[in-house]
């Protein structure tokens, strides 16, 4: 057996080959929630246990199977944060930032929950929150989910189903749960072991059951629906119109209730019917009673989160493209003059041309063997200098991705010529590799 150590089963390496599709889509939701007036907000990894037993819900798989939590030397119960919002709550609160304030923030980091690893479902993933407090009309829902429709747009994505619901008040979600709870009782023999536990401990999740035995059963079931009350019912028709009216397509789901304690009226989910199980790409809704819940004055809230790991996969799975952040140059220098010379060039070229991306060689070695990594590197051509080259001021200049013929360009002329045939938007499909 090797003693090779290794990384924590679930939680995964990120290889400088993967790196630049992660960079590509971090890049792409900084620039659509600037657009939208959104800030950034970061919050520690660790937080006090009772924030999220308060928050999530004490009798939530999350909370009893999921969570990593320790006590430290000082006696504390600690646990790396499994979600982003009671911790971005749990900081506005402490720095007054809500109140009487709107705030649009957003956050991103890795979360952890001591799950079964599969793909698209790891112990330490990556994240994309958005929180908005402040504001209670359809109207900011309607945003949130308007931001995300362009955002797919701006990733290149495909075929993602917009599900909504809404779940009404906490009273009229509490008589639902108690007829619904009634009625499973009465059958509880029918339903699977999961289920049967989630009767006694959260309920209202059976509804989101894999279990298409459970589901049929479920077709008989008390419906949210009839115990909406009437502002609610109204807050979604509003909804609902505004995005019709910005050409957001969607489904109406009524078995949408999410597993988070802290949600109430909308609640929605992008899905794709392309990652196998774990479908949901997107997910979120209102949380109007939390910050009141956790300390702080009441203050209507809604917010989403996004799994990038899913992101990516399904970024993959449709061949999407995405700028390509190979170098544009590499360097090939023969000779200590050419190696001075060349490094010398480089910086003016990164001085004239900021967006350039030129990849140096360092280490020495052979012309061969300087193509060969020139090749590797994914550039689109390598900038060759020897002895002779410094001697009459210029570069040869060889196309690596086609067969062009090599040519020679003067030094001082290399700015300009690059401007010309080089530029900071070419793309490749996020499945390619080097």
């Amino acid at each position: 057996m090797s003693n090779t150590l290794q990384a924590i089963r679930g939680m995964n390496d990120i290889l400088p080959e993967q790196t630049p599709v992660w960079q590509f889509v971090e890049d792409t939701l900084r620039a659509v929630l600037a657009a939208y007036g959104y800030r950034e907000i970061r919050m520690p990894v660790v937080e006090k246990t009772e924030l999220f037993k308060r928050s999530i819900g004490e009798v939530t798989d999350i909370v009893e199977k999921e969570m990593y939590t320790f006590t430290d030397r000082n006696g504390d119960s600690l646990t790396l944060r499994p979600e982003g919002t009671a911790s971005c709550v749990r900081a506005c609160i402490q720095h007054g930032l809500i109140n009487n304030q709107v705030q649009r923030l957003w956050y991103t980091g890795p979360m952890f929950r001591h799950e079964r690893p599969q793909k698209g479902r790891y112990r330490q993933f990556y994240q994309v929150g958005v929180e908005v407090f402040g504001l209670e009309g359809p109207d900011i829902d309607a945003e949130l989910l308007i931001m995300t429709a362009r955002l797919w747009k701006r990733l290149g994505l495909r075929d993602l189903v917009l599900q909504l619901n809404s779940l009404g008040t906490v009273e009229a979600r509490a008589a639902f749960k108690g007829a619904l709870v009634e009625y499973l009782q009465a059958h509880f023999e029918q339903l699977d072991a999961d289920s049967q536990r989630r009767l006694e401990t959260n309920p209202l999740r059976i509804l989101d059951s894999k279990n298409p035995d459970v589901q049929a059963l479920l077709g008989d079931a008390p419906r949210l629906s009839d115990y909406i009350d009437e502002d609610s019912k109204a807050h979604f028709d509003a909804l609902l119109a505004l995005l019709d009216a910005a050409g957001v397509d969607y489904e109406i789901n009524p078995r949408l209730v999410r597993g988070l304690d802290y949600y109430g009226r909308t609640v929605f989910e992008w899905v794709t019917d392309q990652l196998g199980a774990q479908g949901t790409v997107c997910a979120g809704g209102r949380y109007d009673a939390l910050v009141d819940y956790l300390g702080g004055k009441a203050t209507p809230a809604v917010g989403f989160a996004m799994g990038l790991e899913r992101l990516i996969a399904l970024l993959e799975n449709q061949q999407a493209v995405f700028p390509d952040s190979a170098p544009h140059l590499y360097l090939v220098a023969m000779g200590d003059t050419a190696q001075r010379e060349g490094l010398l060039m480089a910086e003016r070229l990164r001085d004239a041309l900021p967006w350039l991306r030129i990849q140096t060689h360092c280490g020495g070695g052979s012309f061969k063997s300087q193509f060969k990594k020139a090749d590797r590197s994914g550039a689109r051509y390598a900038l060759v200098i020897g002895e002779d080259e410094v001697a009459r001021g210029e570069a040869g200049i060889k196309p690596l991705r086609d067969r062009g013929e090599q040519q020679s360009v003067a030094f001082t002329d290399l700015a300009g010529y690059f401007a010309e045939t080089l530029s900071d938007n070419t793309t490749r499909r996020v499945s390619d590799g080097r």
